[in-house]
């Protein structure tokens, strides 16, 4: 399957339902990042893949696996985290109507993700939600060398 190329890479990884997810998490979606060479910013995928991580576990109940899906196109990368509630999260593609009470902890990794990703979304899947987004890959001249 692997011989027709450019196929886009693409990690897929079930994590505990716990706090211990999110640092798997992230080093899963570094190495998905270094072992192609991409050129996405990974610490930027990096803080927003944790942020939906700890999204998932902390607003979903049960023992029910989350679920990481690391997606490397051309043009960018994609992560999804998928869990077993399909409640959308509030604040991911709609601006609150109020601005979010900074001592709500939820409010702002939702936040974060909307101003850093070139976008995101989530959408139902049949055992939950999947909640994404992108990042463009960066142009070569603007990589370190």
């Amino acid at each position: 399957m692997h011989d027709h190329f450019p196929v886009p890479a693409s990690w897929r990884i079930a994590l505990p339902h716990s706090a211990a997810a999110v640092p798997v998490a992230r080093a899963l979606v570094r190495r998905a990042l270094a072992e192609l060479k991409h050129t996405a910013d990974g610490d930027t995928a990096e803080l927003l893949t944790a942020e939906l991580v700890a999204n998932a576990v902390e607003h979903t109940s049960g023992e029910t696996p989350i679920e990481l899906v690391v997606e490397l196109l051309p043009t960018g990368c994609q992560v999804e985290v998928h869990d077993p509630d399909p409640v959308p999260p509030a604040d991911l593609t709609r601006p609150g109507v109020e601005p979010p009470d900074p001592w709500r902890e939820d409010g702002r990794g939702l936040l974060l993700i909307r101003a850093l990703s070139s976008s995101c979304g989530h959408r139902p899947t049949g055992s939950g939600k999947a909640v994404w987004f992108r990042l463009p890959a960066v142009p070569a001249q603007r990589r370190p060398r």
